[in-house]
């Protein structure tokens, strides 16, 4: 997961940066509201971290901005003040969730998964059948079609797939594939997760020797692209 930390306190930001690290998730700082913009408009990303109090654009006209134009990526807001106005403005504006400072790293971790767990279950409702190359999958029959070939699937197999459906040309690490598809409270194992991946792949790709649906990226994980 792709992260975007848009906060002018360097240490707050640094920490911020190291905690997703630990996650297995990817961070890009930027320390002024103006910056944030401009690195969502260059980069894709799947959750913003904005403080509210920043220089050149603050953190309300920042999220403003993004979702005139984007109503789907996740917003977390942060702030150093604790007046309940501060946090309905935020939530009105489009943001998903509020944390006061000082903050602890489980609540900002905790917060993030909620957003993940509600992301996922919106997904799976609206997402009843989708498309990865040329394979059809039907989430509740569990099968996906190829022409006239059905291949059976596992829900921790669905799941796999829509994750990669969902971040198509991203790369997805196995803390990911673990968290979306085991859930948050697996103890993580990196050669579970690959295992399971490869005896995917001999169900659905036509050369699971030479994979086109699920590529591996070497020292980061695996990715899909149409």
């Amino acid at each position: 997961m792709k992260i975007l930390i848009v906060e002018d306190d360097i240490n707050i930001a640094d920490g911020l940066a190291q905690l997703m690290e630990l996650e297995g998730y990817q961070s890009t700082i930027a320390h002024d509201g103006k910056s944030g913009l401009d690195y969502y408009q260059q980069g894709q990303f799947d959750l913003l971290i904005i403080d509210i109090m920043m220089p050149v654009m603050d953190g309300y006209e920042l999220c403003k901005a993004i979702r005139k134009q984007d109503t789907e990526t996740a917003i977390i807001m942060l702030s150093a003040k604790n007046a309940e106005i501060d946090k309905v403005v935020g939530l009105e504006l489009g943001a998903d969730d509020f944390i006061s400072k000082p903050f602890g790293a489980r609540e900002v971790i905790a917060r993030i998964h909620a957003i993940m767990r509600r992301g996922q279950a919106k997904s799976k409702a609206n997402d009843s059948q989708f498309s990865l190359s040329d394979l059809t999958i039907d989430v509740a029959a569990q099968r996906a079609f190829r022409h006239k070939e059905v291949i059976e699937l596992s829900s921790r197999d669905i799941k796999i797939l829509q994750l990669f459906h969902q971040h198509q040309g991203q790369v997805i690490n196995r803390n990911m594939i673990s968290d979306f598809a085991w859930g948050h409270d697996y103890l993580f194992n990196s050669r579970a997760i690959d295992q399971h991946i490869f005896q995917l792949r001999k169900r659905i790709e036509l050369n699971p020797q030479e994979p086109q649906i699920i590529k591996t990226i070497h020292g980061e994980g695996y990715r899909y692209e149409k």
